[in-house]
């Protein structure tokens, strides 16, 4: 009983806002985290997202992006019928269907030529639509960005919408954590630039990538397109 009480109380008790009016109260910490975070990405996911950018030729790598995109659909589709968006759900069963096909497991994507575009949704914006606060923003470790109601849907939800979580095999310990492995890595290198390019520009990063992240969630959340991506930090 204890983290569903600590959630409430994240959600409606931390309204305090910073100077900029974001909801920040957990600043000094969250800034403390957000440098560890960063120089265990200069250190570590950079150069291996660098050096899978420049080994793995283009189209393997979108190969491998498109395979992880056809596994979180069932996510997609469930929380799509949770928002009340049947046109969505639909074009998340078509992307499912066809992609793991005639795509090859999902390694290419024939279902976007065929009008169903690509769709993402997790709990975290189900919440939202049903009016549920964000509450106040916060970076964990290695995780990086998130707000508590999302973090809360991630764990507590979205985890159960996933087939393969009810799948038996051996090894499934270790397929997971290469699976989240392969996503940090295919998160990264596709933001190289990205991120390099704010952080050069910014006079305080940490606020510009929580504004970056603060915003996408928000467009997530109205269903709207954001491009380029930007890994949290």
């Amino acid at each position: 009983m204890r983290a569903p009480v600590l959630l409430c109380v994240m959600l409606t008790g931390c309204a305090s806002t910073n100077d900029s009016g974001v909801n920040d109260p957990f600043e000094p910490v969250n800034r403390q985290i957000f440098a560890f975070n960063h120089s265990l990405d200069k250190h570590a996911a950079l150069p291996a997202a660098s050096y899978y950018k420049s080994a793995v030729p283009g189209d393997m790598r979108e190969g491998v992006h498109n395979f992880l995109s056809n596994l979180s659909l069932p996510i997609t589709f469930a929380n799509d019928i949770l928002q009340g968006e049947t046109t969505q759900a639909g074009y998340a069963v078509c992307r499912l269907g066809v992609n793991t096909t005639v795509g090859v497991l999902g390694v290419m994507d024939p279902a976007s030529g065929m009008g169903c575009p690509e769709n993402d949704e997790d709990f975290g914006q189900t919440l939202a639509v049903y009016g549920v606060p964000g509450g106040p923003y916060m970076v964990l470790p290695l995780l990086g960005s998130t707000l508590p109601r999302d973090l809360a849907g991630k764990i507590l939800v979205d985890h159960y919408f996933n087939p393969l979580g009810y799948v038996t095999y051996r090894g499934k310990y270790f397929v997971s954590i290469g699976t989240n492995v392969i996503k940090m890595v295919d998160q990264r290198s596709r933001s190289i630039s990205v991120l390099r390019d704010v952080e050069r520009d910014s006079i305080d990063y940490y606020a510009a990538v929580r504004s970056i992240y603060l915003q996408k969630r928000d467009s997530a959340i109205q269903n709207n397109t954001v491009e380029p991506e930007a890994p949290n930090r």
